[in-house]
C-alpha cells in the first residue's frame, strides 16, 4: 500500500474498536498516525503497541464535542509533522432507543458527537487541506445511515446527517482543492458502542446480535483501501457489513 506510506493520518475515538484497529492496521502500512479520544490511559497503550511493532504514532487528549479540541489536535498534529493528508471522523455513540422513551440527553448526546462531532474536526482541518491543496476526510457514518429501523430513529439521523455533510464536502472541494471526502459505512461491528445503549429493549435485541458482528479490523481494511487509492481517485462510500445479516 504505497500511497499510505508516511502519510499522516489524524483518527478521532481511537482508544478503542474501529479507531484503535485503523490506527494499527495504517501505522503497519506506513503511515505517521495521531490518535485522539478521551481515554488518555488507552492511547498510551495503543501507541506503545504500535512503536514496539515498528510503526510511527503520538497520541492527543480531545473530545471531538469540543472545537476548542479539535482546533488544539490539528495544532498538535501541525507541529509534530507539518501537514495533515488524511482526517478519519471516526468517534461516536449509540444510546438507541425507542422516541417514546424520550431519552432527550441521549439524543443530544448523539447529535453532539455524531454530527457536531464531525463538523468540528471538518472545521478545524479544512483550511489546513485548502492550503495544502490536498487532503482526505473519511467519516464513519452506518448501515443505519441508509435504512431506519425501531428504535433507531435518533442514531440514523446522525448517520443521514454524516453522509450528507460528507457528499456535500465532496461536491464543494473535490474539484477546486482535491480534497477528498469519504464514507465508510459500517454494519454490525463488534466495538464499545453497545456499552453506549441504556434501554432494556435495544439492550436485549444487542445482546441476541453481538456475536453476529464483525471485526473492527474489516473496517479499517476499508478506510485503508480508500486511503490507498490514487490521488485522482475518489473512494466515495463503502458499506461493509457481516455477511450474516
Amino acid at each position: 500500500m504505497e500511497n499510505i506510506q508516511n502519510k499522516v493520518v489524524v483518527i478521532t475515538g481511537a482508544s478503542s474498536g474501529i479507531g484503535e484497529a485503523a490506527a494499527k492496521l495504517l501505522a503497519q502500512k506506513g503511515a505517521k498516525v495521531v490518535l485522539a479520544a478521551r481515554r488518555e490511559d488507552r492511547l498510551f497503550a495503543i501507541v506503545n503497541d504500535i512503536k514496539q511493532s515498528g510503526g510511527e504514532a503520538v497520541s492527543f487528549r480531545a473530545d471531538v464535542v469540543s472545537s476548542e479540541d479539535m482546533e488544539n489536535l490539528v495544532a498538535f498534529t501541525l507541529s509534530h509533522y507539518g501537514r495533515i493528508d488524511v482526517w478519519v471522523n471516526n468517534a461516536g455513540v449509540m444510546p438507541s432507543s425507542r422516541l417514546s422513551e424520550l431519552r432527550v440527553a441521549e439524543w443530544d448526546q448523539m447529535i453532539d458527537v455524531n454530527i457536531k462531532g464531525v463538523l468540528y474536526g471538518i472545521a478545524a482541518v479544512l483550511p489546513i487541506m485548502r492550503e495544502q491543496q490536498a487532503g482526505h476526510i473519511i467519516s464513519l457514518s452506518s448501515t443505519s445511515g441508509y435504512q431506519v429501523s425501531p428504535t433507531s430513529a435518533v442514531y440514523a439521523a446522525t448517520k443521514f446527517a454524516v453522509r450528507a455533510i460528507s457528499e456535500g464536502l465532496r461536491l464543494e472541494e473535490s474539484a477546486s482543492s482535491r480534497i477528498r471526502s469519504t464514507v465508510i459505512a459500517p454494519g454490525l461491528t463488534k466495538t464499545e458502542l453497545f456499552d453506549t445503549i441504556t434501554s432494556p429493549e435495544v439492550q436485549m435485541i444487542a445482546n441476541q446480535i453481538s456475536e453476529m458482528g464483525i471485526s473492527p479490523t474489516s473496517i479499517a481494511r476499508a478506510i485503508a483501501f480508500a486511503i490507498n487509492e490514487p490521488d485522482d481517485t475518489l473512494i466515495s462510500e463503502i458499506m461493509v457489513r457481516p455477511t450474516a445479516l
